[in-house]
């Protein structure tokens, strides 16, 4: 016999879980929002702003996903007290677990948005971009670099997230000695910023005819798809651009042409490049884009650095900055900032990354 007061319980606790959230969300403010922008939308002086109604409609889609899952909790929940006081009037033990099913659903729903509150900063919703730069080593180096590449790669599928290789500089013998991926989805910079530090390789190297133990170092960067949102000043004096022949995958159009595009900011030593287009000028435009947002992120973890003054939160990349060991020959993962090991180091590299993305975000990294 199922007992009516857990189940009364269960929805009261639910409504309190949705009606905080709800609060928390701002989902009033944000249906105000959607209203102005239809507004907007429909105004005149709009149409010939392709910019502006990109910017508008994504802005527009990501609040309707938090609305619209509101919108359904509540339904769902208002068809559970109506089934409710049905299964009481015919005492229905069938009509009971259909409720019992539903409550663990929304519970679910719940969960998952209130995980959504991780997303608070102010480009968390936006693209972004994966750097990776293999460390001093050379072919070991540049292997792991490659093995990370593809560590990403399989993460970006499994969350369905769609992805475009901007460049990739191959290795001398094998793996990479750099690459950039741009992530499109929802909360993409979100769900990755705190990927950003130093990735450290252990095992027995497979390139050492002595099989003796080798350390290898990967750098990783995040920093989100911004070009459209901020307004960051960059001298031409400043940069040095060069071009190249692109190189990998491409067909009989590869190292033909100096289509390739490397960017440096001389101040700063930040570059960027792009060679996923045949048009030299297109590349260009794409690590321009690459570079104003990587500026601005980095002068936000500068402005960070400061008013914190913590020494493990400074921006240079640095081999010291570990965020990650990858002890392969102990088959174990230690994330060094979230206490987390991970015995099954091929699910790892398979792309399970959530559980120290996850616990990263809820401790505010």
């Amino acid at each position: 016999m199922i007992d009516i007061n857990i189940i009364v319980k269960k929805i009261k606790k639910i409504v309190q879980r949705k009606n905080n959230l709800k609060r928390y969300l701002d989902y009033d403010a944000k249906k105000l929002r959607i209203s102005e922008i239809d507004l907007l939308l429909s105004s005149r002086e709009i149409l010939n702003i392709k910019k502006s109604i990109y910017k508008f409609n994504k802005e527009k889609n990501l609040l309707n996903n938090v609305v619209e899952k509101f919108d359904q909790i509540e339904n769902v929940i208002q068809e559970i007290n109506i089934f409710l006081e049905l299964a009481i009037e015919t005492k229905d033990f069938k009509t009971f677990q259909y409720i019992f099913k539903e409550i663990k659903k929304i519970e679910e729903q719940i969960k998952k948005l209130e995980f959504y509150r991780m997303f608070s900063r102010k480009y968390d919703n936006c693209n972004c971009y994966i750097d990776i730069q293999s460390g001093s080593g050379g072919t070991e180096a540049q292997d792991w670099a490659y093995m990370l590449f593809k560590m990403y790669l399989k993460w970006i599928d499994k969350k369905k997230f769609k992805k475009e290789i901007i460049e990739q500089s191959m290795g001398e013998i094998v793996g990479i000695k750099s690459c950039t991926i741009k992530v499109f989805g929802e909360y993409a910079f979100g769900w990755l910023r705190t990927e950003t530090g130093i990735h450290r390789l252990i095992r027995k190297s497979p390139f050492d005819t002595g099989k003796r133990r080798h350390t290898s170092f990967s750098s990783i960067f995040i920093y989100p798809d911004i070009e459209n949102e901020i307004s960051i000043k960059i001298c031409s004096s400043d940069l040095r651009i060069d071009v190249y022949k692109s190189s990998g995958a491409g067909g009989q159009h590869v190292n033909k042409t100096e289509s390739a595009v490397r960017i440096t900011h001389l101040p700063t030593g930040t570059v960027t490049q792009c060679q996923s287009n045949r048009s030299q000028h297109k590349n260009k435009e794409e690590a321009m884009k690459q570079m104003k947002s990587k500026l601005y992120e980095i002068k936000l973890r500068k402005k960070k650095e400061k008013e914190k003054n913590i020494e493990n939160s400074k921006l240079n990349i640095s081999w010291g900055n570990q965020i990650r060991s990858y002890i392969l020959d102990q088959s174990v993962i230690k994330d060094l900032r979230t206490g987390i090991e991970k015995y099954n180091i091929q699910s790892v590299l398979n792309g399970e990354l959530d559980d120290f993305i996850k616990t990263s975000l809820i401790m505010g990294l």
